[in-house]
């Protein structure tokens, strides 16, 4: 992260030579679950975001019969210089898509199911009253299925999208900060780094006990201290549940990576962030926002109940009394 200048000035073929180091190869997905969960994707007509974005994890979670949902179609509003998804004017909401995504949950036998979107700058809810119907459908269709949602930013309309998704009651809200400050207005220039900060505040604002979630790729040109300040600023949020993975280059269109951040790296940054109080923390090259979500979800629970238990039994400070 800290050699910007010098990888900067690296020829094409140093960077393609460095675009697939050992740590971050995967296998090509060719197991029979994996094309189960194809199969059963197209049947109910749903996208995913491990196809769309190309996720390198897609072999693995699909074997496990774990999809990540993408709803509100397949072309998004806006243009980031890091994602896969298609960009262009959307295709009318999906009425089935809801009710299809619940099914899809039950046929899987899911116990926890991520649900992201792509931007839908053209609505004027912003999507969040679809994102409200997939929980609804879930909660009737798959009620043992725990839902954790990953959601856009609502750009001008955020506070009345909040609400409803809110109300609705997931139990982990996650919204990607994506980068660091400094990168917005290249990485990802429609969006606003602390109106995303605000967005996560005003789900704990409104609903303490829902979990918040937010995840950063590492290998963009981000310096170490600009991490360091992020999480800072996503504490100061109370977000519960920070996710860090190596950027990876769609396509040459795409924002270059600048590193390739190594796996002692991502353990020292996680070691950091643990430090400075988050719930939970997934760091390392691989990791993605759902990438092992239920397992995460499942310690993060545990780790609030913990901390629940131990304030319950830690007696309170009586001020200006010393202790003896």
């Amino acid at each position: 992260m800290d050699d910007i200048a010098a990888n900067s000035d690296l020829s094409p073929q140093q960077l393609e030579r460095r675009r697939k180091p050992d740590w971050i190869r995967v296998k090509a997905p060719t197991s029979k679950g994996y094309a189960e969960t194809r199969k059963l994707m197209r049947d109910l007509k749903l996208n995913t975001v491990c196809e769309e974005a190309a996720c390198p994890n897609i072999g693995e979670c699909w074997t496990k019969k774990h999809a990540t949902v993408m709803i509100l179609g397949d072309v998004c509003t806006r243009a980031c210089a890091f994602c896969n998804v298609k960009t262009g004017m959307p295709r009318m909401v999906d009425a089935s898509e809801p009710q299809h995504t619940a099914d899809a949950a039950a046929a899987l036998g899911l116990e926890h199911i991520v649900i992201t979107s792509v931007d839908r700058d053209d609505l004027p809810d912003g999507g969040a009253g679809q994102f409200v119907k997939v929980i609804e459908a879930l909660r009737r269709t798959a009620p043992d299925t725990t839902i954790e949602i990953l959601t856009p930013d609502f750009r001008g309309k955020m506070k009345a999208a909040i609400a409803a998704i809110v109300e609705a009651g997931p139990d982990v809200f996650n919204h990607n900060l994506e980068t660091v400050p400094r990168l917005y207005p290249t990485i990802r220039p429609g969006a606003r780094y602390y109106n995303s900060l605000r967005l996560l505040e005003e789900v704990k604002d409104r609903n303490p006990s829902i979990f918040t979630k937010s995840g950063i790729m590492l290998g963009l040109g981000e310096e170490r201290l600009e991490v360091h300040q992020v999480m800072d600023d996503m504490r100061s949020a109370d977000i519960d549940f920070l996710t860090m993975g190596q950027y990876l280059q769609p396509t040459p269109k795409h924002a270059k990576v600048v590193d390739f951040v190594k796996p002692q790296q991502f353990d020292a940054l996680g070691a950091i962030a643990r430090a400075k109080g988050f719930l939970q923390v997934a760091s390392s090259p691989l990791t993605r926002s759902s990438y092992h979500a239920g397992d995460d979800f499942a310690e993060m629970r545990a780790a609030r109940e913990a901390k629940l238990a131990k304030a319950a039994t830690t007696p309170a400070k009586i001020p200006g009394r010393k202790a003896r």
